[in-house]
């Protein structure tokens, strides 16, 4: 399934994003559209009406798991969109990524749920017993996204979300050991796959690369390519 395939008439798109710099090139295009009762749920939300007649919803949940699982909470408590999408820009672990690429990430996990052990290792919730891999939404530890397989026209990536950001050859080392597959960072993928396998509302998260998860280095980022990327993918999905 490509671009913008996934939609169908009549449709309420939940968008949601973490920063609004992220999103800005796309919801500055939006105006052109129908722009339907600004901020009249809450400050963080803006309705649009497309020409397709579709309605896309851009949300800012802010930076995290927990801002974002709770303003996603929050909104899903009194509403049920058809889909979910969740865009940003992500760090690169895998270095056949190049800055600027778009990817959807198809899996993710918790980075740093769980304990630091007395030698400097990390132990997951998993391995302490507390949570079983295959309690839902869980499978074999992973939270995975069911429709990815609807989508063809990005490189699909396994995700790990942190609330700490990984900036040291040694802390790299060791989650890259613990967890091969991951291949790229973000601070808020997880707590939205959670919300959305737990209401069953189908979704897709698409990131692009601004950087790579590196001994911290900020001027080797490229945000900006970044974000009009991924606003140029954006802009295709929802036909605008």
């Amino acid at each position: 399934m490509g671009k913008g395939h996934f939609l169908c008439a009549s449709m309420e798109i939940l968008l949601i994003a973490a920063t609004p710099f992220e999103i800005q090139p796309l919801v500055s295009s939006l105006p052109k559209a129908k722009l339907l009762n600004q901020g009249a749920e809450n400050p963080l939300t803006q309705r649009y009406e497309l020409p397709d007649g579709n309605h896309v919803v851009v949300f800012i949940t802010g930076v995290g798991p927990m801002s974002t699982a709770w303003h996603l909470g929050w909104y899903l408590a009194g509403h049920r969109p058809d889909w979910m999408i969740q865009a940003g820009i992500a760090g690169a672990f895998d270095r056949t990524l190049q800055l600027g690429d778009v990817v959807q990430v198809v899996t993710e996990r918790f980075g740093d749920l769980g304990v630091e052990e007395a030698d400097g290792s990390f132990t997951d919730l998993f391995q302490m017993g507390l949570l079983e891999k295959d309690a839902p939404p869980f499978s074999q530890g992973l939270l995975k996204d069911p429709a990815a397989g609807r989508f063809n026209f990005l490189p699909q990536v396994n995700g790990l979300t942190v609330q700490k950001v990984h900036g040291t050859a040694a802390s790299i080392a060791a989650i890259q050991k613990k967890y091969p597959e991951v291949q790229v960072e973000s601070m808020e993928g997880a707590a939205f796959f959670y919300a959305a396998l737990q209401t069953g509302i189908p979704f897709l998260q698409i990131r692009s690369i601004s950087n790579y998860v590196e001994p911290r280095n900020r001027e080797a980022w490229n945000i900006p390519l970044a974000i009009e990327q991924l606003n140029r993918v954006l802009l295709e999905c929802l036909s605008v």
